[in-house]
């Protein structure tokens, strides 16, 4: 599967954006579907994942309650809503496909795009 991660951009905090991820090769519900994001100077963390081509998620703590993962099957497109943004989310995000199941390490992802910046101003 190749996918194809956009929609980043620059935003104020508390502001709203949304991340597509466009899987192509294969159906994207096949697989475990996972958000990650690195931000400069750290290491990739893990956001969340999309299961079952959007029946099941799972969050990380940092943000549960303001990010939302859904799928859309006929466009076999993954996103990433994210809400209430706040600076400490300005990071370059990943999306990335696992054949294992609600992996949550990035070493457990076998397919990545190629990321796409998500700036938050104060």
């Amino acid at each position: 599967v190749q996918l194809q991660a956009s929609g980043g951009g620059l935003v104020q905090a508390g502001g709203s954006l949304r991340l597509s991820c466009a899987a192509s090769g294969r159906s994207f519900s096949t697989y475990t579907m996972g958000w990650f994001r690195q931000a400069p100077g750290k290491e990739r963390e893990f956001v969340g994942l999309l299961r079952y081509g959007g029946i099941n998620a799972e969050y990380s703590d940092s943000v549960k309650g303001r990010f939302a993962i859904s799928g859309d099957n006929g466009k076999n497109t993954m996103y990433l809503e994210m809400s209430n943004l706040k600076p400490e989310d300005t990071a370059v995000y990943y999306c990335a496909a696992s054949i294992l199941r609600a992996v949550t390490h990035e070493n457990g992802y076998d397919y990545w795009g190629q990321g796409t910046l998500v700036t938050v101003s104060s």
